[in-house]
């Protein structure tokens, strides 16, 4: 090169790299939002807890609410899947059932994690409809395909002709949410499961 010759401009990179580990920090944001609820976390409590600056918070992750929309979604595929997935290993709905209750005891107090059921508990005075509705979604649409699935074992004879289906899936979702209260109460798995156990004998007779 003379030195009359124009030296090289090379292109300035777009932007900083990231810096930190984004399934680290989404992990912190799952239990943060978990122990907490949606409302009363901050994003200064977020971003205390997943190490990271508000910059990059919203560059990685957007604002607050699509946040937790990522943290639901996580969830759902990690622990949620862990309870769902008893559901779908019973021969029956009734069996699947009583599998999913055992299963759902050891979940929720799990010491590993915060108690109970994020999608129960986060939404506990919660004020933001949008979250408050997207959280009802996803257990409305839990209990109906549950329905679904009882009306189902009762078409196939498994269940007896006069089964409410409806009625039957509401109180397996009632008893689901007041495991998790009672998990966040303190309650020991051993506790819950003795609720499982009750739970089990309302369910209608299977027919022989």
């Amino acid at each position: 090169m003379t030195a009359d010759q124009p030296i090289a401009q090379h292109p300035a990179p777009r932007g900083r790299p990231r810096s930190f580990d984004r399934e680290a920090a989404l992990a912190r944001a799952v239990d943060l939002f978990w122990e907490r609820g949606y409302e009363a976390t901050s994003v200064a409590d977020l971003t205390a807890a997943m190490g990271i600056r508000p910059p990059s918070l919203y560059a990685a992750f957007g604002d607050k609410r699509s946040l937790f929309e990522e943290v639901v979604a996580d969830y759902r595929r990690a622990h949620g899947a862990t309870v769902s997935h008893a559901l779908d290993e019973g021969p029956t709905t009734r069996a699947g059932v009583a599998r999913m209750l055992r299963v759902a005891a050891a979940e929720y107090t799990d010491p590993a994690h915060p108690w109970g059921c994020l999608l129960i508990s986060s939404a506990v005075n919660c004020t933001t409809h949008e979250v408050e509705e997207e959280l009802r979604g996803v257990r409305n649409g839990n209990l109906r395909a549950l329905e679904s699935r009882i009306r189902a074992d009762v078409a196939a004879g498994h269940e007896p002709p006069g089964t409410d289906a409806a009625a039957l899936a509401v109180f397996v979702g009632t008893v689901l949410q007041g495991m998790s209260q009672r998990a966040r109460d303190g309650a020991t798995r051993a506790e819950l499961e003795q609720v499982a156990d009750l739970a089990m004998r309302a369910w209608p007779e299977p027919v022989r």
